[in-house]
């Protein structure tokens, strides 16, 4: 008795990794019998017609400059720099195909007065550069509203101009300061917003009375017609 043969089922895990998942396997395949073809006229002949493959199945290549070199590009990167062709263009360089950038390093600064920002600390000793001292008064003017500014959007609660200069001069090491009697901007956050929601509440108690109160007056004077009609003798 013959013992059936159990079928080898395909899967995409089995196959071999795709190079340029944007031109599919049958792309991939067609380049890899092309590599194995005997003569170089042969292999020129089947690459033409890979190639406007290629452009046909990724039109939006179209739109970028000199995309026929894109394609030999990639032809070549798809056969792995094995296919032997006469390209009209110089061939890619491996190096460059597979270059990998140098990691980023990430900022390991420490911030003495989180809730201000980096950005202050780079502004104040911006400031401290200034020789001009009515343009660096200016400055520090601005510096310390944006202070103020953004412990309210943080804080999301009111503060003192001291305190703000007070900070102002502990961040400069004394070097910055302001005028005891000066005003800073005017910066609130919780204030308007609550105002706002009451004020928006009042005026809708307000209407809802005043349609109450038509609606009485209109079914006071019904009631006064009602009456007075039915009182008359004909």
């Amino acid at each position: 008795m013959a013992i059936e043969e159990t079928p080898q089922f395909d899967y995409n895990s089995t196959r071999s990794k795709l190079i340029l998942s944007e031109y599919g396997r049958n792309v991939q395949n067609m380049v890899k019998y092309i590599v194995a073809l005997p003569t170089k006229e042969e292999r020129n002949r089947y690459a033409q017609v890979v190639i406007d493959l290629m452009g046909f199945l990724n039109p939006h290549l179209r739109d970028v400059a000199d995309f026929k070199h894109k394609l030999w590009d990639h032809l070549h990167i798809i056969s792995d720099f094995k296919i032997d062709v006469d390209s009209p263009y110089p061939l890619p360089s491996q190096d460059a195909i597979h270059f990998k950038p140098e990691p980023l390093k990430y900022p390991h600064q420490r911030i003495r007065y989180k809730h201000y920002g980096k950005t202050i600390e780079l502004m104040i000793e911006k400031a401290k550069s200034i020789e001009e001292p009515e343009r660096k008064q200016h400055m520090v003017q601005a510096i310390a509203n944006f202070m103020k500014m953004a412990y309210v959007q943080w804080n999301k609660d009111s503060v003192a101009d001291e305190s703000i200069l007070s900070d102002l001069r502990a961040m400069s090491a004394g070097e910055l300061k302001l005028e005891e009697n000066v005003n800073l901007a005017k910066v609130e956050f919780r204030t308007n917003s609550n105002q706002n929601t009451s004020r928006g509440r009042s005026n809708n108690n307000n209407q809802n009375k005043n349609r109450n109160n038509n609606q009485r007056n209109n079914n006071q004077n019904n009631r006064n017609r009602n009456n007075s009609g039915g009182g008359r003798k004909y």
